[in-house]
């Protein structure tokens, strides 16, 4: 994948006029058939088309996603929350900002800037869970996974938290595409996030645990990076009136969790086509591969929709019930099946790139609490 470069900032930035106050806000449809899946079969964003969908799972929706776009760029953002939609939601409404804050501060987007934004929110969602611990302690064990991608004319950001992932579909001819990880994960299932963990904590020797055949962070939680999680990260949030379940058997030397994701940065060629953004709910049941291969071969109008369909016919078969049936199954209860999950496709159009094309204004969320 062509070279990371990690201080480079591009002259690429919205302003508060163009996307904060001026781009028009749109919604994303009900599927007649599942009630609790939403899309937005086709759209266009600054550099080409995309297609959004995301279907829930959890009693209360936990994953949230956006596309920001404008007369500068196109943000793309994947929230998957965990314990509660409260993180998620804060993410939704406030990580874009932080973005487009410090990009106009420092003249221009840059791994930096993705940086500090990050920073910058689990900060305010701090104050927030500091607000509100008395009223709902619960508060403090919320949090969220986030990916998020930029593109800049001929360069692609990515930022990661947690396990979602961004997949490149890279094709040098018309026969055959090829799958590329772009983004980083921090799931404790991965040997070298523990061996990560265990170097920062060599002290604690249960940093990482293997709980009932899954390996979690101090017996917890999966991830090692992610928004929120306070009770993970300041010992004063792990205590009475916190769930008893949540309050660690030693107090908190210090903090378990990070909100410093893992920032590369890519230029753009013709060879590169799409960019699949979702969830770990769509990866649990789809590879790579057959991913980048479904979208490759199909129609693009509907295509998060169909990746979506592909992942929870695969999660039915799993459990060996018929689709049909999944669908009919209530938010809370169909999490035994699969859990929430959040897909954006975005498609890239080299020649808009290559024009300088500023695209329409958009701003598209899938904010929603499954009502």
């Amino acid at each position: 994948m062509g070279r990371s470069i990690m201080k480079r900032a591009s002259a690429c930035w919205w302003s508060g006029q163009n996307l904060a106050s001026g781009a028009q806000s749109q919604a994303i449809t009900p599927d007649i058939s599942d009630s609790l899946l939403w899309y937005r079969d086709l759209g266009q964003h600054g550099f080409g088309e995309f297609s959004i969908a995301v279907v829930q799972a959890n009693q209360y929706q936990e994953d949230q996603s956006q596309i920001e776009t404008g007369s500068y760029g196109t943000f793309v953002g994947v929230h998957d929350g965990h314990g509660g939609p409260e993180a998620s939601h804060y993410v939704n409404d406030n990580l874009f900002l932080n973005v487009e804050k410090y990009a106009l501060e420092h003249g221009g987007m840059s791994s930096d800037v993705l940086r500090q934004a990050f920073i910058a929110t689990d900060e305010a969602f701090l104050s927030l869970v500091a607000n509100s611990w008395l009223a709902n302690p619960q508060i403090a064990s919320v949090g969220s996974c986030c990916l998020v991608g930029v593109i800049c004319g001929d360069m692609l950001y990515i930022a990661n938290l947690g396990d979602s992932r961004a997949v490149l579909g890279r094709s040098f001819s018309k026969r055959s595409i090829q799958a590329v990880q772009l983004s980083t994960e921090h799931n404790a299932s991965l040997l070298a996030v523990r061996e990560e963990l265990q170097s920062i904590h060599p002290d604690d020797s249960q940093i990482v645990e293997l709980k009932q055949g899954v390996w979690r962070v101090k017996g917890i939680i999966q991830v090692s990076r992610s928004i929120g999680d306070v009770y993970l990260k300041k010992p004063e949030y792990n205590k009475d009136p916190l769930l008893a379940r949540f309050q660690l058997s030693e107090p908190l030397q210090r903090p378990v969790l990070t909100a410093e994701p893992s920032v590369s940065a890519y230029n753009l060629g013709r060879q590169d086509k799409f960019v699949i953004f979702a969830s770990d709910g769509l990866w649990e049941h789809l590879t790579n591969q057959e991913a980048v291969n479904i979208v490759y071969s199909s129609p693009r109008k509907g295509i998060a929709r169909n990746l979506v369909k592909a992942a929870l016919e695969e999660a039915a078969r799993k459990r060996e019930v018929r689709y049909s049936d999944l669908k009919k199954i209530d938010p809370g209860i169909r999490r035994h099946f699969h859990d929430d999950i959040s897909v954006i496709v975005i498609f890239l159009d080299h020649d808009l790139k290559s024009k300088g094309s500023k695209g329409a204004q958009l701003s598209l969320r899938s904010g929603f609490d499954g009502a």
